[in-house]
């Protein structure tokens, strides 16, 4: 956790949070808690889960509804960015200003896709923004309480100033990807019984693996110590520059998680393919690197 002290909001947090932490700050002035848990495979899920119960107060965050544009066949991925007006007015409905606290979590430690809306949040030029360490499990197992209301939500008019640098688009990909100006990681796990959801398989040419399960103590539901993930992304990037490395994944989604540890980790300005590998394929005269595969642990469906 990086943290700096505020008069209006006390300390802020911006890659993790404890709940612990979470809950001891849960009646503060400016938090906003957004609930991103998502069913790849039943998307009304979330929706579901969310009536169900959530964290007191949180508002729903939904991949398809809120964090992802329209799809153009053979042009997009399968998780385009949506327009910035738009997701500028889902931030203000969220009641997110300059001055919020916010916290996300999901029921995947980050993944799902909790780590992504991170990445957009600050793409909209907002700095105190953390993931839920261990997310929704966490606070169930510490015992803490669920709410099945919806809260009323005062907007906000917040106007962002987009940080275009926060990601990297298909060009610069196409440009870079084999000549080594770019330090780019595949973060997919292809281990035997991960799902994948495209057609073709293979890599960008260039680059290597990072399995993003490997942000994740051993219990797979909350995440390595700073000192840990320090350790493991040094050895991944050398001496590199963080504004080098590039994640990409299936659609955008869980590379967000390496970004986000390699921020927690103390190595901030890593990037995102956003388009990844699902708009990497839509030109099938694009080159694909099929000659290594991921055998790493990592349990979760590959997005």
């Amino acid at each position: 956790m990086t943290s700096h002290q505020d008069s209006h909001q006390g300390a802020s947090y911006r890659t993790l949070i404890s709940a612990e932490d979470l809950h001891s700050i849960i009646h503060r002035r400016g938090l906003v808690i957004l609930d991103a848990r998502f069913d790849i495979d039943s998307e009304d899920q979330a929706l579901v889960n969310f009536g169900q119960g959530h964290l007191p107060g949180a508002r729903q965050a939904d991949v398809a509804v809120h964090m992802a544009g329209a799809i153009i066949p053979g042009v997009t991925g399968r998780r385009p960015l949506p327009e910035k007006s738009t997701f500028a007015q889902t931030i203000r409905d969220w009641g997110i200003d300059e001055l919020s606290q916010v916290v996300i979590y999901d029921d995947m430690n980050g993944i799902m896709a909790a780590s992504r809306l991170w990445t957009m949040l600050r793409w909209a030029g907002l700095e105190s923004v953390a993931l839920l360490d261990g997310g929704y499990q966490a606070w169930v197992a510490a015992g803490f309480p669920l709410d099945a209301e919806t809260s009323q939500v005062a907007r906000t008019a917040y106007d962002p100033n987009f940080l275009d640098h926060v990601y990297i688009h298909l060009p610069e990909i196409e440009e870079k990807s084999e000549s080594g100006e770019l330090l780019i990681f595949d973060s997919r796990s292809l281990s035997d019984g991960v799902p994948s959801h495209d057609a073709i398989k293979g890599h960008i040419p260039g680059s290597q693996a990072a399995d993003r399960a490997l942000n994740s103590a051993p219990d797979g539901m909350s995440w390595r110590s700073s000192e840990e993930l320090r350790a493991h992304f040094q050895a991944l990037i050398g001496e590199r520059n963080p504004s080098d490395v590039v994640f990409y994944c299936g659609s955008g989604i869980t590379a967000a998680q390496n970004v986000l540890g390699m921020a927690h980790a103390g190595f901030d300005g890593a990037r995102m393919y956003v388009g990844s590998w699902s708009e990497w394929i839509t030109d099938t005269s694009r080159a694909i690197d099929d000659s290594w595969e991921i055998g790493e642990s990592g349990p979760v469906a590959e997005v």
